[in-house]
């Protein structure tokens, strides 16, 4: 565990400034698009690093995983999300260049036209086949990761020994 030596600035006594993870959601927003294709919606980040990402963002106070994937996918897309599932949690210390995040992932369905919001310049519904290189943090591996899943079949039952 990282730890810093500081001073209080109170009484100048030495103390531990502990250096932790923040914790942060992301969201696989499932959608049909105009032509009825099956894909999923990414933003266009406003803000650095500027690249294509999943709707998500950091989880505040007094706040669940599931609120702030719900609150992020209704402030980035518009659009409010149901069948909302874990899928994953992400924690490489190097996923996000600006400070170490933990991101849990969850799937979602949603109807509607997303339109950016909040810290999302552009939104659009991508597929497996046209997704936007490269994308921000590690939501190519995210991606990734989800499409092998849904291939497997999600929800499939599993067979003994698996």
């Amino acid at each position: 565990m990282e730890k810093k030596r500081v001073l209080c600035p109170r009484c100048g006594t030495e103390v531990h400034l502990y250096m932790n993870p923040f914790p942060t959601v992301d969201v696989i927003i499932e959608v049909a698009g105009q032509e009825g294709e099956k894909g999923v919606v990414l933003i266009l980040r406003k803000n650095e690093p500027k690249a294509w990402a999943l709707p998500g963002g950091f989880v505040d106070y007094g706040e669940t995983l599931e609120q702030a994937a719900v609150r992020e996918a209704r402030e980035e897309t518009g659009l409010e999300v149901k069948s909302l599932k874990q899928f994953h949690a992400y924690s490489d210390p190097r996923r996000d260049p600006r400070q170490h995040n933990i991101s849990t992932v969850f799937t979602a369905r949603a109807r509607g036209v997303p339109r950016a919001g909040d810290d999302a310049g552009e939104v659009r519904i991508f597929t497996e086949k046209n997704l936007p290189r490269p994308l921000a943090f590690d939501h190519e591996q995210i991606l990734r990761d989800y499409f092998r899943w849904k291939k497997k079949g999600e929800g499939a039952k599993r067979r003994k020994g698996e």
